[in-house]
């Protein structure tokens, strides 16, 4: 168990996130749930956290915005401590189309939200985590896609886009601090049954290319999110800059 260890789980309302945040606070972490705008379902998630003896706060911040992330931490570093974990979750993306269909405001704010929070938690991460700033050490796992290498075309490139960008982040990241008792790692979900592709307007998504994945099936975010605490754990010690 680690009863001392304090994670911060972006857009962990629902999904991977929700899903990580519950997995990390059953294995003694103190867990803040990051939400943008659905307090109900944070609180939800909570509840049944501290329903099991866990340790949970939420808070509300928009991500992409300096002042908030900054809003977001300091509220972690007061209520909970000294951050151990940091799990970049928040993103989005948009309805399926063409990439001359895409606006420079959906691009913009794809980007933005994608990538811009991910940059935004990890900066303020390393000032807490690294030992050059006479912190303990720690872990970052950066959520990206298996869109960050198939380009996803016909459907959201900007989507796809952004997570290669989250993916260079992750890599460059991990050789600039892993002298300091920082390790950066990354996960790229598949075809994972979540509420996302919703979002892209097809909700059925997984089921209809389930065909093409060689296990016949989409996964389901406990897979993900166990994932993602192996590699904020200390049963990958050895792993940073990878990719799972």
């Amino acid at each position: 168990m680690n009863s001392n260890k304090i994670a911060v789980i972006t857009g962990a309302s629902r999904g991977i996130g929700a899903e990580t945040a519950k997995l990390f606070a059953r294995n003694g972490y103190a867990v803040c749930i990051n939400y943008l705008s659905n307090e109900q379902a944070a609180e939800n998630i909570k509840s049944e956290i501290l329903k099991d003896g866990g340790r949970c706060i939420t808070v509300k911040a928009d991500v992409s915005v300096a002042s908030e992330v900054i809003h977001l931490f300091e509220t972690v570093d007061q209520e909970l401590g000294c951050l151990s974990v940091l799990v970049n979750n928040a993103a989005i993306l948009k309805n399926q189309c063409r990439l001359e269909e895409i606006s420079e405001e959906r691009f913009d704010l794809v980007l933005k939200t994608n990538v811009m929070s991910c940059f935004l938690c990890c900066k303020e991460a390393v000032k807490r985590m690294s030992t050059k700033y006479n912190g303990a050490g720690g872990t970052i796992v950066n959520v990206s896609s298996g869109a960050a290498r198939s380009g996803s075309p016909n459907e959201y490139i900007d989507y796809a886009a952004s997570k290669g960008a989250v993916d260079t982040l992750t890599r460059g990241l991990s050789l600039e601090v892993a002298a300091e008792g920082i390790r950066v790692n990354g996960v790229r979900p598949g075809f994972i049954y979540t509420d996302m592709h919703a979002s892209g307007g097809e909700p059925n998504r997984v089921d209809r290319l389930k065909s093409k994945i060689p296990m016949q099936r989409g996964g389901q975010p406990t897979e993900v999110a166990e994932a993602i605490y192996w590699l904020a754990s200390d049963s990958s010690s050895y792993a940073t800059g990878t990719f799972y």
